[in-house]
């Protein structure tokens, strides 16, 4: 390697090895409320819609039995529901469902949704 390339090298894996710890730093200070990966949809809806709905969102749980929670799977139900309806639902409860707007935020409530589309069989 010549000594012209050898002089550039180090400053370069130097800026590299910065911008790489720049990158990290701002992806672990981010806010996370920003935007909801998938994964996070399925870590709030294990937390707070298991119990009823159950993992498959079938409603086949002891607590769904009691308080007739919806069968999100059944295809003509996900037909007729809107998602303006599924996030209202969500946020302001229904029924027995409660409310959860003081403890989700938009957000989390729009992955929510998107979730409970995807549990359609």
């Amino acid at each position: 390697m010549n000594k012209k390339w050898q002089l550039w090298l180090g400053p370069i894996v130097l800026g590299a090895l910065c911008l790489f710890a720049i990158a990290g730093l701002a992806l672990r200070f981010a806010p996370t409320n920003v935007s909801a990966s998938a994964g996070d949809a399925r870590t709030t809806y294990n937390a707070r819609c298991v119990k009823c709905h159950g993992r498959d969102g079938r409603g086949k749980t002891t607590q769904g039995r009691r308080t007739r929670a919806r069968d999100m799977t059944d295809a003509n139900w996900q037909n007729d529901v809107t998602d303006e309806r599924l996030f209202n639902s969500i946020t302001n409860g229904r029924g027995k469902m409660p409310s959860f707007k003081k403890s989700l935020n938009e957000n989390q409530i729009d992955e929510l949704v998107n979730y409970v589309r995807r549990l359609r069989q």
